[in-house]
């Protein structure tokens, strides 16, 4: 089973390989299943991370920002290999300010790993998707040991 937030009310929905388009179990609204990363803004970053049966990556990041633009493609790239068994999101720094300030967000882009509600680790800059992937499935095999 794969684990897939649904972008319009956040509910975590688990999805088998059936045929057909996912809806969400919550709202009924087909149920997005290619990864893709999500903007969020702080309240639904906080039901994520509280609620979340897989590692959560987080992207903060800000529209003006140069690097966080070149970061952008490998956070798609990584949230669309691990489809269903990760989530990425991301939270713009200039909409979001007070989302930045719990997390302490110093520098951009910052990725921030959660898992099982809390903090487990954060990573400034650009990182290369192999880094991040590999990152990330440590994240999900520490969470299922």
């Amino acid at each position: 089973m794969a684990t897939y937030r649904c972008p319009s009310c956040g509910t975590f929905n688990r999805v088998g390989s059936g045929t057909g388009t996912p809806v969400c179990g919550r709202c009924k609204k087909p149920l997005p299943t290619d990864g893709a990363p999500q903007d969020v803004d702080a309240e639904g970053l906080e039901r994520a991370i509280a609620s979340s049966p897989v590692p959560v990556l987080v992207d903060f990041w800000a529209p003006w920002c140069a690097p966080c633009r070149v970061a952008a493609p490998l956070f798609d790239q990584v949230a669309r290999r691990l489809k269903g068994e990760a989530i990425v999101l991301k939270v713009d720094t200039e909409a979001n300010p007070a989302a930045a300030a719990k997390y302490q967000i110093r520098a951009i882009p910052t990725a921030i790993l959660f898992q099982e509600a809390r903090e487990r680790e954060r990573r400034m800059g650009v990182q290369p998707a192999p880094a991040l992937e590999a990152w990330l499935r440590a994240g999900g095999s520490a969470a299922s040991a």
